[in-house]
């Protein structure tokens, strides 16, 4: 059970495999800031023996005991959705959740992963974001993550877009959903075995799967097909440098590791669970401050 223990501001990350977020720092550190002290508390459900489907037994566990709300990541943020009373129009458009408020009214989903990814994009890659590199995008992983990425990218004006899955079905229902969204530019979809006809013709690649993460190392697809022409985001953010990145950035490619798209879409989050304006750019420099901290050996989840 959930520990009761009202505080000014009081939230949590639910996910499997998540002892090594860097989000309790982030969160707690800003929310002070803002001056509403209080604790953002790891539900990893590796940890506690609970299964993805608990999702709602802890969306109302938490709410009982007082918590402000709950970010939702991997595996559970299409789970969710059925445990929640209302959807804001992103997270009922992309289809995803991974951040949910608990209000007078009930539970509320919203999806600020989508934003926080945009703007990540905007302002992170190096050299800017141009509209020829918005041209043909491969998008790889169409799940709840892959699915608020794909959004972002057709809402920043990617012309072309290939959405990549291993579980084609998966990828198939992301690309009809986007194309319906955004009529006018074409999406597609394949399996992975498609990879080497898309990216080597792309402008741009956006990894939004687990492989590359702290507990599943190795590279989402062949380094052989990267090449010099093409930008590449993954939204792993721990390790900072994957896998993929680092093999991208030794061919020239221009990059963007998943810290932006972490610290912007928390931001959103912390303005949801306390009606206050967050300052992204102090928050991004206690991120690398952070991440500093990490690559000295000091544990800073």
């Amino acid at each position: 059970m959930i520990e009761t223990r009202r505080t000014a501001y009081r939230a949590g990350l639910v996910g499997a495999g998540i002892g090594n977020s860097l989000s309790p720092a982030l969160h707690e550190h800003e929310a002070a800031a803002l001056g509403v002290p209080g604790t953002y508390e790891l539900l990893d459900l590796d940890a506690m023996s609970r299964d993805p489907a608990d999702v709602g037994e802890l969306l109302s566990e938490t709410r009982a005991a007082g918590w402000h709300g709950l970010n939702i990541t991997h595996p559970c943020k299409q789970l969710v959705m059925p445990h929640l009373d209302v959807l804001a129009p992103d997270a009922a458009a992309i289809g995803a959740v991974n951040t949910v408020v608990f209000g007078p009214q009930g539970t509320s989903g919203h999806n600020t992963d989508w934003g926080g990814f945009a703007r990540g994009l905007q302002t992170g890659l190096p050299g800017g974001l141009a509209e020829d590199d918005l041209a043909d995008v491969v998008l790889l992983g169409a799940g709840g993550a892959g699915a608020a990425v794909g959004h972002a990218l057709l809402s920043l004006g990617a012309r072309t877009l290939h959405v990549v899955d291993a579980q084609t079905d998966r990828a198939a229902h992301l690309a009809g959903a986007l194309a319906a969204r955004f009529p006018g530019r074409t999406v597609d979809h394949a399996g992975t075995g498609e990879l080497p006809r898309l990216v080597p013709v792309a402008s741009g690649l956006t990894h939004a799967t687990p492989v590359g993460m702290t507990g599943h190392p190795g590279l989402p697809l062949p380094a052989g097909l990267l090449h010099p022409g093409l930008w590449v985001a993954d939204i792993v953010y721990h390790p900072l440098e994957t896998a993929l990145l680092a093999a991208a950035r030794a061919l020239g490619c221009r990059t963007l590791n998943g810290g932006r798209m972490l610290v912007f879409q928390a931001a959103e989050a912390i303005a949801l669970f306390t009606g206050r304006t967050p300052d992204a750019d102090r928050m991004l420099a206690h991120f690398h401050r952070l991440i500093g901290q990490n690559e000295a050996g000091r544990d800073v989840a």
